[in-house]
């Protein structure tokens, strides 16, 4: 493996461990739905979780 696909295949584990860390926080947030915004809050975490998810998906896709 040449020095530059080593480089990129290090960036895409990185990107995928960081997005990985991301959905565990996500994941370990409790909605305070009697809070103001909450449900909204809670809404746009469960679509960042998918968006994170799908794009795991695809740099694991571009690995192999």
């Amino acid at each position: 493996m040449a020095a530059t696909e080593q480089a990129h295949e290090a960036t895409r584990e990185s990107m995928i461990e960081d997005l990985r860390e991301l959905i565990t926080a996500l994941n370990r947030r409790v909605p305070r739905l009697e809070r103001t915004g909450e449900v909204v809050i809670a809404r746009e975490a469960s679509a960042l979780r998918d968006k994170a998810l799908m794009r795991i998906a695809e740099l694991e896709r571009s690995g192999r």
